[in-house]
């Protein structure tokens, strides 16, 4: 494990302890578990918030920046936010450290519901994975016909690809892909294929510096500035949609959750009011992420 700034590490704590903080980083929640050996949460008992888990795409493309107040507002109800990779906030809600999840890998989600985890979930969301790169394109991407051709002209020519490696929804549909071209890009693993293990916004970085390819959903991709030197060469094929949804968890499972407050988030974002604010929520004009609440 890397040296920890501690600067940053220990301004955390303290506005964790004061409760100021709404958003914890990847990695202050592994350095509080591995290091400290803290758990996610506090009693539910004593807590007067509600505590999302979540996929680090919906915080990064700053959308809880603009829902969340008006949530707030409208309910009372505080809300602190773990964004990790999808599948750590499944395995971190399967702990009942969670009230309730907002993710996007339906695969991954049906299994949770399935194994007695999940109450309920429902659509929020959606948007689409971009393939982006170089603006030279050395790939060749561009000129595919299908994202599972876009990633074999990368393979072929060697291209640097960064990817998430991270297990989080944009990491399982990178690997839904390779797997679909009956390709293990891992066996490259530190060569052209280079997995840091972090969140959307931190893995577009280094990207940009290293000039390399990454799938990354539309809305963090837009969110982010200073993109120069690099754009989005493919979109559109199918199987880049992306559904975001909404889990509460299952109470039998985890008596302790904050249930009320769980339910009336859930209500709330797939209500007109939520769904108006995620409709708001644009760049340019153009929404980052298009409400389908539903079943």
């Amino acid at each position: 494990m890397e040296d920890l700034p501690q600067d940053r590490f220990n301004r955390y704590i303290l506005l964790m302890i004061k409760g100021k903080t709404k958003y914890l980083e990847s990695w202050v929640i592994t350095a509080l578990v591995l290091v400290l050996g803290l758990p996610f949460t506090t009693p539910a008992q004593a807590r007067d918030f509600l505590l999302l888990q979540s996929a680090t795409t919906t915080q990064n493309s700053g959308l809880y920046d603009v829902i969340l107040p008006k949530f707030t507002a409208d309910t009372g109800i505080d809300v602190r936010v773990v964004a990790v990779g999808t599948g750590q906030a499944l395995r971190n809600a399967r702990n009942c450290d969670a009230d309730v999840l907002l993710v996007h890998d339906r695969v991954a989600e049906e299994i949770f519901i399935k194994d007695g985890y999940g109450a309920r979930r429902h659509k929020v969301m959606y948007n689409d994975f971009v393939l982006i790169g170089p603006e030279d394109d050395p790939a060749g991407v561009a000129g595919a016909a299908t994202v599972a051709d876009a990633f074999a002209r990368i393979m072929e020519h060697k291209a640097s690809f960064v990817s998430r490696g991270d297990d989080s929804g944009t990491h399982k549909a990178e690997r839904r892909i390779w797997k679909d071209l009956g390709k293990n890009p891992e066996t490259y693993s530190g060569q052209w294929y280079l997995e840091i293990g972090n969140g959307m916004a931190t893995a577009i970085h280094f990207a940009l510096e290293t000039r390399s390819y990454i799938l990354s959903d539309r809305a963090t991709w837009t969110a982010l500035r200073n993109k120069t030197g690099s754009r989005i060469l493919f979109a559109g094929d199918p199987v880049l949609f992306n559904q975001y949804s909404v889990i509460q968890i299952n109470e039998a499972h985890c008596p302790d959750i904050e249930k009320n407050k769980a339910e009336a988030f859930a209500k709330w974002i797939l209500s007109s009011p939520g769904q108006t604010a995620i409709a708001s929520y644009q760049r340019d004009g153009v929404p980052l992420f298009i409400p389908n609440a539903g079943p």
